[in-house]
């Protein structure tokens, strides 16, 4: 093995390990749950635009993450690519969003057989609003690993802020889960 290829295989994790060790500035403030998640239109892995208006009438897991490529942006979409069937039956929508752009989603999406979309955030203008923006090592913006449950009215309904990648799609489906059973229970308004 070369130098220059023992320096290229290291460098995926010289950068989680900057990742999580960095220090971070405080991101603004995300909305709360039971206010309107905050609109957005981003490309996918396919350069197909998405707005969050696209998904009214259908739950939403939002999902923010630091880097394609990297050890626990990795677990977190092959977990959730490996319980799509069950977010599917609860009729759930995933949208994962990075900075990073839409090459970067696609080559991710495609190495991993992710099956749903990922959604490039270059501008950085949706993490700001979704208060995930954040500044490392004091060079450069990423998201934080935060993720958010939108219900079919467009509200957030859960937010989970910085999220441990194991485990954590089990963790969403169990909420989902309860939400929809909350909002089945509720009675209906008299026409």
């Amino acid at each position: 093995m070369t130098s220059a290829t023992r320096i290229a295989a290291a460098l995926p994790l010289a950068l989680m390990l900057l990742l999580a060790l960095a220090p971070r500035a405080k991101a603004d403030e995300p909305p709360a749950v039971g206010t309107p998640a905050p609109p957005f239109r981003l490309q996918d892995q396919n350069g197909v635009w998405h707005a969050l208006a696209d998904y009214r009438g259908h739950w939403v897991i939002l999902y923010f993450y630091p880097k394609d490529q990297t050890p626990g942006c990795t677990t977190q979409a092959c977990e959730l690519r490996d319980n799509i069937f069950a977010f599917r039956k609860l009729g759930a929508t995933i949208l994962g969003v990075s900075v990073d752009d839409v090459a970067s989603h696609k080559e991710f999406a495609d190495k991993h057989s992710l099956p749903f979309t990922l959604l490039a955030d270059s501008s950085k203008t949706t993490a700001a609003q979704y208060g995930v923006l954040v500044r490392m090592l004091g060079l450069f913006q990423v998201a934080q690993r935060d993720t958010f449950i939108i219900d079919p009215a467009g509200r957030i309904a859960q937010h989970w802020a910085k999220v441990d990648p194991k485990g954590h799609s089990d963790m969403v489906l169990k909420a989902l889960s309860a939400l929809q059973a909350q909002a089945a229970a509720k009675p209906k308004p008299a026409a």
